[in-house]
This record gives C-alpha cells, structure tokens and sequence, in this order.
C-alpha cells in the first residue's frame, strides 16, 4: 500500500501542488468489484484546500488517473454502518450518497481518522460521524497500520501550528545574531540544541532551590485545612437551624394551599349557583301570566307571550356536567313542566273556543251576502287570530300533540263554514246565470246547493242541440229541443263571461288570503321548494306519512309545505266540485260559453302558478281547467258532428250552409275572446279541425243538391268562407283562407262555362266540329269545302242566332242564374259580369275562326260586340 502511495503522490497529486495524507482500497457496493482508491488530500498552497479524490486505474495501461474530486467542506456525513462490529462497508454523503466497500477494515478506519482530523483541523463546519468508535474519534496519532499509512505527512499536519507573530519576531532576531543560520542550518541547529541544555540546567537548579519555599507553602495548607473543619462545623449548625425554619415554611405553604383551594371552590360553587339562578329562575309575573294571565285582551296576550318566551328559555338552558343530578334543579325542572302542561292546556282551550266563536259569528253575517256575488271577508277573523300566532309557534314546539290538535279542530271548523259560504256564493253565481230562480230549474238546479241532475248524455244532447239552434234558417233542418237562438245573444255571453271572471276573482284572494293565514298562523313555511305534488286523493286524515311522526317532533320544511296544501285541501274541499258544478251549467245553457271559461280559467291558472306552482290553488284551478279544456274540445266535436248531419231540402235552393254561417258566428266570437290570451294554442287547433270540417262538408253537401248545381254551392260557401278569414285576419288559416279563395274561382269560372254553353248551343256546336276538323290535320283555309261546314251551313247556322234572339238568350240566362244564386252572397252581379267577359270571349273566338276558315267569305255575326255589351247592360238593369 506504501509503493501505491507513493506512486499515487509523484504522478497524480504532486503535479497539482497536493499532499495525499491517506488512502483506502475501495469497490462500490452491491455492483461487480470494480477496485479504486479514495484519498484525502491538501493542497500546499494557502488557503489549504481538502479534497476526497476517487482515483482510479486506467484500462489501457498499469497507470493511474484522477476521476473524480470532492471537496471536504461538501461531506455532510460520514457513515460507517458499525461502531462495535468490523465492517468494512461505509457511506459518504456528497451531493448523494456514495456506498463503499473497503479491502479491510483497518483501511477505512484509517481513512475515516484523518477525515475527522481534517475536518477539525481545517473545517470551521462539522462533518457529522455516524456509527463511529470513539477511539477513532482522538486528537492523538493512531499506532499500526494508520501510522504507516500516514506517515511523516500525517504527523506533520498533527504536530504543525502556524507561528504567531511574537514568534516569528523572536526567530527573525535569532536569525540576525548567527548570520551564517542559513548558509549552514547545521551549525545553527547545534547552537540551539546547546543553549537549550544550559536552559534546562538553569531551570532544574531553580528548582532545587526553592524546596524551602514548598515546605513552608505545605504548612500553610495544613492550617488551611484546619479552619475549613472548623468553618465545615459551623455550617452544619447552620444547615440543622435552616432544616427547622424549612419544615415550618413547608407546613404555611402547605396551609396557604388549602386556603387558595377553598377559595377557588367557593367562587367556582358561587358561579355554578349564579347560573341556575340566573338561567332558570322564573319571575312571578311570569308564573302568573302562565297560571291565570288573560288570552282575550292584547295586553294580556302579549304577557302570556313572554312568559311562554321565558319559560321556553329556562326549559331550553343547557346545564353543565352534573346540574341535571341535583335535586333542586330536577324541582325547578319538574315545576316548569307542570307550568308547561297547565299553559298550554289552557291555550289550546282557549283557541277553540275562539275557532267555535268566530264561526258562529262569521255564520251571521253570510244573508247580507247572499243576494250579493261576494263571498264573505275573513280579514278581521284573520286579524285577531294572528295575535296568537307567537304561542302557536311556543305550542308547536313544545306540545306537538296540542299544536296538531288545534289544527285539525281549526280545519273542521272552518271546512264547515267555508263550505256554507262558497255552496251560497256559487248558487248566487247560478241564479245570475240563468236569471230567475224558476229559469235556473229549467237548467237543472234544485236546492240551495245548486247541483246539476240530469245524466251527462242528456247534458251532451242538450249541448248539440243548443249549438245547432243559433242559426234560425236551420230550424227547419234540425228538431233543436225548447232553447231558441234568441236567448243567446251576446248579452247574455257577455254577462255569463263577466259572472264567471266575478266568481273566479272573488275565489283567488279568498284562498291566498288563507293560505297566508295558515302558514303565518301555524308558522309553516311555504315558499321553499317541494320535492313533488300530492293529489287531491290523499285527504289529510288518509295522509298518514304526516301522521308517522312523533307527536312531539316538528315537521320538516318540506312537510310543513305539504301540511298547507293538505289544510288547503280540507277547508276548501267543496271549491272543485262546485266550479265544476258550474262550468257544466255554463256549457249546458251555451256550448259557446266553453270558450269564455277556458280563456278566463287560463288566466287564473297562469297567475297562480307564477305565485306558487305547487299551491293548493294552482292545482285546484288546473284540475278544473282540464274539464274545461275538455268541454272545450267537445264543443268543437259537436259542431263537426252537426256538419256532418246536416240534410238539405230538395226543393228549396241551397244557399249559404248553416254550418258555414256558424263558423263565421264561432270565429268571430272565439277571436274577440281570445284577443291576447295565453292559450291561443288550442284556438288554433280548433280552428284547423273546424275549417277541414267546413271544407269536406260543403263539398260533401254540394255533390248532394238537386235543386241547386254543385258549382253554385262551392261558390257561394267558398266565397264566404274567403270573405270570414279576410276579415277575421286569423294567422293560422292563411293557407285555409287561399284555398277558399281558389275554390271560389275555380267553381265561378266553372259555372260560368257551363251556363254560357246554352244560349248559342248550335253555334257552338258547330265550331266545335271545325276545330275537331283542325285536329285532324285538316288545313284551316280548306275546312270550307267539307259539305258539313261549308259557307252555306255557317251562314245558316249564324242566321239561326240574330241580335234579337241572343238578347233573348241571355235574359233567359240571367233569369236562370238569379234563380240559382242566393241573396245572401250577392254574387249575382258579379257572376253576371263573368258571363259577359266570357260570351265576349267566344264571340272573338267565333270571329277568329271565321277569318281563319272562311277569308273572304264576307260572313259575319249578326251582333257585335258593342251590341252584347248593351244587352248585358240592359238585362241587368231591368231586373
């Protein structure tokens, strides 16, 4: 190991002005045995500079290489895995941590040493040494195989101090006194060695010298050692003195423990005692408004108010571990339960006695409002409820029985005198619809209750028959029953529309104004949102997931929201069927009055569910809103059934349809209704079933007239339908209303065509067979030589047909169309201006032919023009 160390010093370290002061043998570990040396090193230059350098052999030749240098300073800790047992594994933390293995255990304890000596030596930072001997851990030069390993190097930088600067001072001054110390350091060397010998001869005489000085410094110490028995003895006495006043301090210190514990207990039991008394203590005017306070004054309320407040407060107070085992609390608790039970016994009591009251006087007042369309005001019985509404919140949380209790009684109560009020407001409603009392039987109405009898298919028959007999002409088509159309007119719809809205906003602020009353009364919250929406089915008394719960516990929000509707549901359970009682009626008396109600019941249920759309009134009037839909739907299914059944006389000329003029009636009806509605949607599609009906009806009675030609029923029904969707201006028909229109002109034009045909019918004939000719392939300048069509026969045929005779002709025309059209349409006019532009039409035709087929025949019509423009002028003036 010395050869490789010296080796190592001459060619790697002393290039570089280093000293290798110790090596070690080392291979990774846990990989192939890869052999290197680690050395410590310094540099010879100041600063001094300590590096660990891995040194490694090179693979191309016996000689060795630097690898890789680290400095000292960056060595964090040094690892020997084992202070007892040898190992020769050890770990060097770096900027990571390197694993060694060493040849032998001696070498790494050699190479940790001098770490450790450098580390003190040169390092102001401390290079923590884990699993370290401590032997290794010395300040003395290790003997065996570290001092060979080391050397004169290593002693060197053991024994080696810097010179301060008196020494250095001294050395120069001896320097100047030999001059010849540098030229020849051996003789200095002998000089020094010799004045060091006189020096020690000097000093070992001195000490001979002074034996007397010790003798006497030995018996000095003897008499010191005497009076430190003596002061020794005192300072016993002393110690037995200060052990008494000890123990009687130790026995105040201990008294004045006792007395401090005693005092911190009585101000701990003191505050323990302020807080029952201040937390469950209840004033005697309190107790006294509980016991014997008056509910009837507001004054008296708002005492039992807040005595029930403190109450509540005292029984609430959350006492501290162990205050629920003393008697007197247990008392005091007992007492306030017994005050509890006492109030709200009397509350309850005393609030259905109130609840018995309040109906009986609200009962007094229903004649004055019985020839009135008002339903009675529950303001006032509101009012003086809701002074209790502070104790109904105490009694629902703190007796539920009673609370629930009260509810119920409330309920029924009030369902009673509710439905008292709405049964004599809706039969009020029913006698102003139908007008006197005996009227209102005609209808169907007995009792006060103003029920409807009868089975719902004489209802339906009734409905048929009414809708049937508006229009007076269909009397005679049509066995309409003992309702005539007079009756309905629009003042009677009017009225029936303005009842029916007094009756649906005289029912709206009746149910919200107790709903709020409810929900402030009862304290149940109804403006949070509800996970679904019960059915009328579930009664309240049949409802029993309310009921499942504790009779002590209260609601949660959801449920308290279902208790509303359900309360809702009982007081006011005769509103349904008595709305529906009274919308069969409007449909029995008028099946038009289907339209009023489902545009004002929209309106409503519109309005209601942007306040609450799970309220019990939303539900309500959408329930009644699907019957009048319903009614609705049948009203449009019967007016189609009634075009389907119409019969038309055979001896009397058509006319305008009775089905036709009842659209026109419906349309302009349902559009000043309907003007701005929220349902416009359903009109629409009544309106599409309507028109298809009319359409295929009037086609349907067209192809079926004798007296009257198809054309003119088409015509005269088309037109009319055309001038109703034109005036009525209605956005879903645009495409219905052009069709109409182009049935119209076909069917005119159509029997224009064919009536013209009669009045020249040889003429016409016989320029049918010249066009027939031109057909065949006949030259038109050569239809002349054929023996049937000839000069002679056109000439023959034209005489046949003077000015006289057409004017004839056409009065006879005239006189036909008159006969075929209706005076309702007044389209006679109008048709008789399409005959003239067509015979116009022909007899340029005519003449077109003739030139064409005859040039220079010189034959011509026995009339012109101007002359059938005069007779058509003519005509028309005389009749």
């Amino acid at each position: 190991m010395t050869a490789i160390k010296h080796a190592l010093q001459r060619d790697i370290f002393t290039p570089n002005d280093e000293r290798l002061l110790s090596i070690v043998n080392v291979c990774k570990a846990g990989k192939k045995k890869k052999n290197c040396f680690l050395c410590a090193t310094v540099t010879t230059e100041r600063p001094v500079q300590v590096k660990v350098v891995k040194v490694k052999k090179s693979d191309k030749g016996d000689f060795y290489k630097r690898q890789i240098a680290w400095a000292l300073r960056d060595l964090a800790v040094v690892d020997a895995k084992d202070a007892i047992k040898e190992n020769p594994e050890f770990d060097l933390h770096f900027e990571k941590i390197y694993k060694w293995v060493a040849s032998s255990t001696a070498e790494k304890n050699a190479f940790i040493s001098c770490i450790w000596k450098l580390n003190q030596r040169y390092l102001r930072k401390k290079i923590d040494f884990v699993h370290v001997s401590s032997q290794l851990l010395e300040e003395s030069v290790p003997s065996g195989e570290n001092q060979s390993v080391t050397g004169g190097d290593e002693e060197a930088v053991d024994e080696y101090q810097e010179l301060n600067a008196r020494e250095e001072q001294d050395i120069e001054i001896m320097m100047e006194g030999c001059e010849y110390a540098i030229s020849n350091a051996e003789a200095f060397a002998e000089r020094l060695s010799r004045e060091l010998q006189v020096l020690d001869g000097a000093n070992i005489q001195s000490i001979m010298a002074s034996e007397k000085q010790v003798n006497i410094l030995m018996k000095l110490l003897d008499e010191a050692l005497k009076e430190v028995d003596q002061i020794e003895l005192k300072l016993s006495s002393y110690e037995e003195m200060l052990q008494s006043v000890k123990e009687q301090m130790d026995q105040i210190s201990e008294s004045n423990h006792l007395i401090h514990l005693s005092n911190t207990n009585n101000v701990k039991l003191l505050s323990e005692i302020e807080f029952l008394v201040n937390h469950m203590d209840l004033a005697k005017g309190h107790i006294k408004a509980l016991q014997e306070g008056d509910l009837a004054s507001s004054r008296g309320i708002e005492a039992c108010t807040n005595a029930a407040d403190a109450l509540l407060q005292c029984m609430n107070v959350a006492l501290r571990p162990g205050h629920d085992m003393l008697l007197a609390v247990k008392q005091q608790q007992q007492r306030f339960s017994d005050l509890r039970e006492h109030f709200a016994r009397r509350l309850a009591s005393h609030l259905n006695n109130v609840f018995v009251q309040q109906g009986h006087d609200q009962s007094s007042t229903l004649a004055q409002h019985s020839v009135e369309l008002t339903l009675p005001n529950h303001h006032p019985f509101h009012r003086d409820l809701l002074r209790y509404a502070k104790l109904m919140e105490w009694l629902k949380s703190t007796d539920y029985g009673k609370y629930e209790g009260l509810t119920k009684n409330y309920m029924d109560y009030l369902s009673r005198l509710y439905e008292r009020e709405i049964k004599d407001f809706f039969e009020v409603a029913k006698i102003k619809m139908t007008g006197t009392t005996k009227e209102s039987k005609k209808f169907g109405l007995h009792g006060s209750s103003g029920k409807l009898t009868g089975s719902t298919s004489s209802l339906n028959k009734l409905s048929v028959q009414s809708s049937g007999n508006r229009r007076s002409q269909s009397s005679s088509l049509l066995d309409m029953g003992n309702m005539s159309a007079s009756d309905l007119d629009v003042a009677d719809r009017t009225k029936f529309d303005k009842i029916f809205e007094q009756v649906l906003s005289e029912l709206e602020p009746l149910c919200l104004a107790e709903q709020d009353f409810i929900s402030k009364f009862f304290k149940l919250q109804q403006h949070q949102s509800m996970p679904g929406t019960m059915t009328e089915a579930e009664d309240l008394d049949g409802g029993t997931s309310s009921r499942q719960h504790n009779a002590g516990t209260p609601l949660p929000v959801s449920s308290e929201k279902d208790m509303i509707r359900q309360m809702m549901i009982k007081i006011f359970r005769c509103i349904e069927p008595e709305l529906n009682n009274l919308i069969a009626l409007g449909d029995k008396i008028d099946s038009f009055n289907s339209l009023y109600m489902l545009v004002k019941m929209s309106h409503h249920v519109w309005t209601a569910q942007n306040v609450d759309p799970a309220s019990f009134l939303s539900t309500t009037l959408g329930n009644v809103l699907v019957t009048v839909k319903r009614n609705f739907d049948k009203c449009i299914s019967n007016q189609i059934r009634q075009m389907e059944e119409v019969k038309i006389s055979k001896k009397s000329k058509v006319g305008i349809l009775p089905f036709v003029a009842e659209f026109e009636e419906f349309a302009g009806l349902a559009e000043s209704i309907f003007k701005n509605a929220e349902r416009r949607g359903d009109l629409d599609k009544a309106y599409t079933k309507l028109i298809r009906g009319v359409f295929v009806n009037v086609e349907k009675v067209a192809n079926e007239s004798q007296k009257t030609p198809r054309d003119v029923v088409m015509m005269e029904n088309f037109h009319h339908i055309f001038a109703t969707l034109s005036r009525l201006k209605i956005s879903c028909l645009e495409a219905e209303k052009k069709e109409a229109k182009q049935k119209y002109t076909d069917h005119l034009q159509s029997y224009v065509i064919y009536s013209l045909g009669q009045p020249l019918e040889k003429l016409n004939h016989f320029f049918e067979g010249v066009e027939a000719r031109v057909a065949q392939g006949i030259r038109e300048e050569e239809v002349s030589y054929q023996l049937a069509f000839n000069k002679q026969e056109l000439r023959k045929v034209i005489k046949e047909y003077p000015g006289k005779e057409v004017k004839k002709g056409l009065d006879n025309l005239y006189k036909k169309v008159d006969k075929h059209l209706c005076e309702e349409e007044n389209l006679l006019q109008v048709v008789w201006h399409s005959m003239q532009d067509e015979f116009i039409r022909q007899y340029k035709h005519f003449e077109g032919l003739i030139a064409r087929c005859y040039p220079g025949s010189g034959v011509t019509m026995e009339f012109t023009i101007q002359d059938i423009l005069d007779y058509c002028s003519s005509i028309a003036q005389s009749h």
